[in-house]
């Protein structure tokens, strides 16, 4: 069985942290045998603010809907702002409202990591809780490991590799269950 896994977040600065995290994410989950996709800052920057009353989509908009009703599992990642959901990462999200009537409607049936980081842990873990929230309102299973960062201190290098232990565990643990809860509940 071939999986197919994205990714959804990042701040609108490529290369941010948030986009760190989910890039070590897909790699733990390419290790495991997924074909995997990124929605970072240039995806997402593009999309127009989701409006369900009208039914034209840019070529973006589309490409982002077909990869969610395409995939077998989703990670997604956002920065505490203000302890919650960044605008950007919500707009995206919005756009799964277009698979309200599909065949597999929302994310139903679907692992989803969620990762959170913020410049401290207060922010970091309300944002979290958020994420599992909207994975469970679009019919997806939060996988049992979540990643809460807090970036007050330094956690990739100038690569994009994780330099702290426990928070590479996390990414990793993620990345693993997306896939194999995929792989072992065949979602498609």
């Amino acid at each position: 069985m071939s999986l197919y896994v994205i990714a959804i977040g990042g701040s609108t600065r490529p290369g941010s942290a948030t986009e760190k995290a989910l890039s070590c994410v897909l790699a733990a989950a390419s290790a495991d045998g997924a074909e995997v996709e990124l929605f970072g800052a240039d995806a997402l920057r593009p999309l127009p603010i989701y409006a369900p009353e009208n039914k034209e989509r840019t070529a973006e908009a589309t490409r982002l809907v077909e990869a969610m009703r395409r995939a077998d599992g989703i990670v997604i990642a956002s920065p505490g702002y203000h302890g919650t959901v960044s605008g950007l990462v919500k707009n995206a999200l919005d756009y799964a409202e277009d698979l309200a009537k599909a065949e597999r409607p929302y994310f139903d049936g679907r692992a989803v990591g969620c990762v959170a980081n913020a410049w401290g842990w207060q922010a970091a873990v309300s944002t979290l809780g958020t994420l599992r929230t909207i994975a469970h309102s679009l019919r997806g299973w939060p996988t049992p490991m979540g990643a809460a960062l807090n970036t007050s201190t330094p956690l990739f290098d100038e690569s994009g590799a994780c330099t702290d232990r426990s928070s590479a565990f996390q990414l990793e643990t993620i990345g693993k269950q997306v896939a194999g809860f995929a792989r072992a509940f065949g979602s498609r």
